[in-house]
C-alpha cells in the first residue's frame, strides 16, 4: 500500500476517534447547562415566592410563579448519578445469539457469541427485547479511510444511550495491534461504538461493509451473513448526503423492528 493511501486512512481513523469524543463530550456540556438552568429557574422561584410573602400582597403573582416553575426543566443528574446499572444477566453465556434488523434498506442479520462478548450481548437483547432499536435511523456512514454504517442511537445524532456503559469485550479477537497501533476489522464484522474511553460502548454499533483498520478498542462482537454484508455494501456505494466523506447516509436506513434470539 502506498504511503499516501496509509496516512489517508491514519487521518480518517483519527478523524472517526476525534467525532466520537467530541460527540461524548457534547453529552456532557449538554447535561451541565441543564442542571445549571434548572438550579436558575429554582433560584428565581424561591426569590418570587420569598418576595410575595414579605410584601404580603395577593397580586396573583404567587400563581404565576408556581406555574412558571412546574413548566421549568427538572435537573438532570450528574454523570456519575445518571448511570444505569447493567441489565440483569439473563442470557445463556455458552449459546450463540443473532440480532435481526428489518431495515429500510432490506434485513439485516448477525451472529453473536455469548461466550466471549457476554455482556455486550445480555445487553442487547434486553434493549431489544423491550423495542429500543425500534424506528431508529443507522446516523453514520463513513466512506473514506474507513468502511463503517453506525447505528443504535434513539435520538439519532450520536449523543443517545441506554444510560449504562458495556465493558470492553473480546478485544484481541482481531489479532495483534500492527506498528501503527491499528487491526483489520474484516468486511461483515460488527462492533461497539465508544466514546474513545475505555469501557464506555452503550448502545450504538457499527457494520463493518469494507475492510476497515483501526485501533483494536472497539468491542467485535458479531458478523454479518452474506446477504446482510451486501445490503451494507449498497448503503455504502450510494455515498454520504452531499457528498462527504462522513455523515448521514444518503440511502437512508430505519431500523423498524430489532430482535435477538437463542440461534
Amino acid at each position: 500500500m502506498s504511503s499516501s493511501e496509509q496516512r489517508r486512512r491514519q487521518l480518517a481513523r483519527e478523524k472517526f476517534e476525534r467525532q466520537q469524543k467530541r460527540r461524548e463530550e457534547a453529552r456532557r456540556r449538554t447535561r451541565r447547562i441543564t442542571a445549571i438552568v434548572a438550579a436558575s429557574v429554582a433560584v428565581v422561584a424561591v426569590v418570587g415566592v420569598s418576595a410575595f410573602v414579605v410584601a404580603g400582597k395577593d397580586d396573583g403573582k404567587d400563581k404565576k410563579t408556581d406555574a412558571a416553575a412546574s413548566q421549568s426543566p427538572a435537573p438532570e443528574p450528574s454523570e456519575s448519578e445518571s448511570k444505569a446499572p447493567l441489565p440483569a444477566m439473563k442470557i445463556d453465556k455458552k449459546a450463540k445469539y443473532t440480532m435481526s434488523l428489518t431495515t429500510s434498506q432490506g434485513d439485516i442479520g448477525f451472529s453473536m457469541d455469548a461466550a466471549k462478548t457476554p455482556q455486550t450481548v445480555n445487553s442487547f437483547k434486553a434493549l431489544a427485547d423491550k423495542g429500543y432499536f425500534d424506528d431508529t435511523k443507522c446516523h453514520r456512514l463513513t466512506t473514506q479511510g474507513i468502511f463503517v454504517l453506525q447505528c443504535g442511537d434513539p435520538k439519532g445524532d450520536g449523543t443517545g444511550g441506554p444510560g449504562y456503559n458495556i465493558p470492553d469485550e473480546n478485544l484481541d479477537a482481531l489479532g495483534k495491534a500492527a506498528g501503527d497501533g491499528t487491526v483489520v476489522y474484516p468486511p461483515g464484522t460488527v462492533a461497539m461504538a465508544n466514546t474513545g474511553q475505555p469501557n464506555s460502548g452503550g448502545s450504538q454499533f457499527f457494520l463493518v461493509y469494507k475492510e476497515t483498520k483501526l485501533p483494536p478498542t472497539y468491542t467485535p462482537f458479531g458478523t454479518m451473513d452474506d446477504a446482510s454484508l451486501k445490503a451494507v455494501q449498497k448503503v455504502g456505494e450510494a455515498g454520504v448526503e452531499g457528498g462527504a466523506g462522513d455523515g448521514a447516509p444518503k440511502k437512508a436506513v430505519t431500523v423498524e423492528k430489532a430482535t435477538v434470539e437463542k440461534s
